[in-house]
């Protein structure tokens, strides 16, 4: 009993070592981004700012166009989040639900594209766009999303689907219903947990995707967070409570959206996958 105890109390030293590894950068940037440059860097470290430098925020975001960047970041990451949760929903309805020659075999070819690098793909994606005249547009950046869902979150999906009993379907279509209205009413209301782990991490990975906005986009007018807060570090990389004012702007949403979805996230990665 005495040596469980000592296990447990290690175990919880260890995750709080580790939690303090990966707060401290945090609390760093938020602790900056409302000081004096004078203060920033002085040693021994002041966490506490005196006084606060609030006309960070308004400086930082006014200096750069921001309010531009964030409507072009949320028309991206709106469009990516119902295209992928739509494609993928469908799509894993149809890999776990439905019987279909060469099902498996189909879902296993999918789940090994997994491991191709992205940056195979990467220059015939950006001149098959470039010829259709979609360069320096939106639409790279969104259409993707409404024809593939992501491999990942069709395979979390599956896993989610396949814990639920199939008499389910059973009683629907003994009532005369379809597969639509199965996925419809049954298993999307079933499976609301998963669909929202799935609507964050499409949030999060659309809202600091840096790589394909960088790529397509070319006119400042277009660009999103994340290459505004670029061209601003460029710009004023000796400002740096302005910066760090900036970046805590754009990281945020981001803090917030996960700390609203937590309750889900957990629920959903927990349930998924408890039946293969």
């Amino acid at each position: 009993m005495r040596e469980s105890k000592l296990k447990l109390a290690a175990g919880y030293i260890a995750l709080l070592i580790v939690s303090i590894m990966f707060i401290i950068p945090f609390v760093w940037l938020i602790r900056s981004s409302v000081m004096d440059l004078s203060q920033i860097f002085i040693m021994p470290p002041q966490w506490i700012p005196r006084p606060f430098h609030w006309e960070n925020f308004k400086n930082a975001l006014t200096i750069v166009p921001f309010g531009a960047f964030f409507k072009n970041t949320l028309i991206i990451v709106v469009g990516v989040i119902i295209g992928t949760v739509v494609t993928s929903t469908i799509a894993a309805f149809g890999f776990s639900r439905i019987q279909w020659k060469g099902r498996d075999t189909v879902f296993a070819i999918l789940m090994s594209s997994m491991m191709l690098p992205a940056a195979v793909t990467l220059i015939p994606s950006f001149l098959g766009w470039k010829t259709l005249g979609f360069y320096d547009t939106f639409y790279p950046l969104i259409v993707p999303a409404y024809f593939g869902g992501g491999i990942f979150n069709i395979f979390l999906l599956r896993q989610f689907y396949m814990t639920i009993p199939r008499d389910f379907d059973e009683a629907a279509f003994v009532d005369g219903a379809n597969y639509f209205q199965i996925y419809w009413r049954i298993l999307l209301p079933l499976s609301r947990s998963a669909v929202i782990v799935v609507a964050l991490f499409t949030f999060l990975g659309s809202w600091n995707d840096f790589m394909g906005p960088l790529i397509y986009l070319k006119s400042d007018s277009r660009f999103t967070l994340a290459l505004g807060l670029q061209m601003f570090q460029g710009s004023y990389t000796a400002q740096w409570e302005l910066l760090m004012a900036a970046s805590a702007a754009v990281v945020l949403p981001c803090v917030v959206v996960f700390l609203v979805g937590q309750r889900y996230f957990l629920e959903g990665i927990t349930l998924t996958g408890l039946k293969g």
